[in-house]
């Protein structure tokens, strides 16, 4: 949450204003890239002691929870042609930001978590569509109503709890 896909799909929705092309693109790109992390997810599960990959997996959801609280910026925001397709834009844009990105780590750790690319894949996709598919529709209105900051310090604490339940064993 309030990460630079949110600000990417901001931008989008307000250079292209039709969201439509928009959120089919981000779901294509976001689906490629997290069967992409899934899969090292899988290939780290196999060659993990359990022990080592439950660990793992706990500190990389403290990490993130941490990583949550530093604001994000997007610097494809400077880059987007808004005379271009909507949807390819959207498709390549959404791709190349996921790269190193919050959710592609917890992508990777969820498929090495529950040895799952598939339902991982849909699930964390999903995830990306219900939190960035409302800030194409309705952007500006929540930007003015919700404070980043309070976003930010929400998601680290479920990310921070998520790490100590699975140190928990839960």
């Amino acid at each position: 949450m309030g990460d630079k896909t949110q600000l990417l799909a901001l931008v989008l929705a307000t250079r292209f204003k039709r969201p439509w092309p928009i959120i089919a693109g981000m779901l294509v790109a976001v689906l490629a890239n997290h069967a992409l992390a899934g899969g090292v997810g899988l290939a780290l599960a196999d060659r993990l002691p359990a022990d080592w990959l439950r660990w793992a997996v706990a500190a990389s959801f403290v990490i993130m929870a941490a990583w949550l609280l530093v604001p994000d910026t997007t610097p494809l925001a400077d880059r987007i042609d808004p005379t271009r397709n909507a949807f390819v834009t959207a498709l390549v844009a959404f791709f190349i930001a996921e790269m190193g990105d919050k959710t592609q780590i917890a992508t990777v750790a969820l498929a090495a978590r529950y040895h799952s690319l598939g339902l991982v894949m849909i699930g964390s996709s999903l995830g990306m569509l219900g939190a960035d598919a409302p800030v194409i529709f309705f952007g500006e209105r929540i930007t003015r109503r919700v404070p980043a900051r309070l976003t930010r310090q929400g998601s680290a604490a479920l990310f921070a709890a998520f790490g100590v339940a699975v140190l928990a064993g839960w």
